[in-house]
């Protein structure tokens, strides 16, 4: 993609320069200095003779007519940087000025200097150094940034602002915090109570679904502590399942995270909020009852009795029928509480537990997590996707002098 672009360029580099005044006066611009960026000098140097030609007030030397003349000395060709040989190289290409910048990364940040010698007096025509913030893909912006505050030529503010390093105090009371949200999307096993109350016939109040069930929802998510390797986070997620599947099963999740490193690994844990319907019950796991692991609410069994016992004379009282209690064939046969769709609504709480990396693109991160959510008998497990794009940095407390 980067050679694609720089032939691009370079095509409107050639285009250009035809059309160019020619009463503008002549400025060459020599290899650049880098360091720890992984651009190499000669694109760095092909953006700023694009950017040169853009503001249309030099005369651009053109980069191959220029290695034709300089190839004789390899000063020239490595390691000019200094206001003497950018002097001598000036000379020897009969121009007006000779530009020259350094572009350094420096941990979270982004160094852009440029220098444009004056030729014929040998001295520093003009100069400048901006801190930017480290968004190398960029770097083509923050050169034109420079360039045009150099030249008298407005910049845009937004998008001046956005690149523009903060040096923010790194602290709880005043830290950059970082405001993404996106989709969520993803697929999740059921586990344990939750598998079973999945795949139970819908007559005996399970939902009648595979324990497989996709998610989607809408994260928000907050940093409110961090430094260049390690970033505190409050994540809301709003989810909803089973849409696929004919079910609609709302939750809530709040997570307090933790992301570390340039690789953007993270987990991050907190409680899920959801609404569950139960009733109480039993299952006929003996077989007891001819219904092998069949499950019997309390309504359930009363029809059942009646129906399998209501002519008998062992369960008349003065001539109305009375259902015997379940646990009066099988001692282990107790009412518990089950999840049941035809039961009482109550809300539900669990543990969520997520673990997993954002992989970055520009601005647009994407994370990436496993999880699994942890409720009394059991529980779900998956992964899921996210789509998030930073949208803001700005300081905690507007007023750093109050308490």
């Amino acid at each position: 993609m980067k050679t694609k672009l720089l032939f691009i360029s370079t095509l409107l580099l050639g285009f250009t320069i035809g059309a160019q005044s020619t009463d503008a006066p002549s400025i060459a611009v020599a290899s650049p200095y880098v360091n720890n960026l992984t651009i190499k000098p000669e694109s760095a140097a092909k953006m700023m003779r694009l950017e040169f030609i853009k503001m249309a007030k030099f005369k651009v030397y053109d980069e191959f007519d220029m290695a034709d003349v300089l190839k004789v000395s390899d000063e020239f060709r490595t390691g000019c940087f200094g206001q003497r040989c950018l002097g001598k190289m000036g000379q020897e290409l009969k121009v007006d000025f000779v530009a020259c910048g350094s572009f350094d990364g420096l941990g979270n940040k982004i160094v852009v200097s440029v220098k444009i010698v004056d030729v014929k007096n040998q001295t520093i025509f003009k100069s400048s150094v901006k801190e930017f913030d480290n968004q190398e893909f960029e770097l083509q912006r923050m050169i034109e940034i420079v360039l045009k505050e150099m030249n008298g030529i407005s910049v845009d503010k937004v998008l001046s602002d956005k690149l523009s390093f903060k040096n923010e105090v790194i602290t709880s009371n005043n830290v950059g915090r970082i405001n993404n949200s996106g989709p969520r999307v993803g697929v999740a096993i059921l586990t344990g109570s939750l598998n079973e109350f999945a795949t139970r016939s819908e007559d005996q109040g399970g939902l009648g679904i595979a324990p497989a069930v996709s998610m989607i929802g809408y994260q928000l998510e907050g940093q409110y502590v961090g430094t260049e390797n390690f970033s505190a986070l409050i994540e809301g997620v709003f989810n909803v399942s089973g849409l696929e599947q004919g079910q609609f099963i709302p939750s809530i999740t709040i997570m307090n995270g933790f992301r570390f490193g340039k690789g953007g690994w993270e987990l991050a844990f907190g409680p899920g909020f959801s609404v569950k319907t139960v009733a109480k019950g039993f299952f006929d796991k003996d077989n007891t009852f001819g219904t092998p692991d069949r499950y019997f609410s309390e309504t359930d069994w009363n029809n059942f009795a009646l129906e399998t016992y209501g002519n008998d004379p062992a369960y008349q009282v003065n001539g109305f029928f009375q259902a015997p209690s379940a646990t009066s064939f099988n001692s282990n046969y107790t009412n518990k509480t089950y999840l049941d769709k035809r039961g009482t609504k109550k809300i539900n709480t669990s543990f969520v537990f997520a673990i997993g990396r954002t992989f970055r693109a520009g601005a647009l991160n994407i994370p990436v997590n496993l999880f699994y959510s942890s409720q009394k008998g059991g529980g779900y497990a998956g992964v899921n996707v996210g789509f998030n794009v930073q949208k803001s940095k700005q300081p905690i407390n507007k007023n750093t002098g109050r308490y």
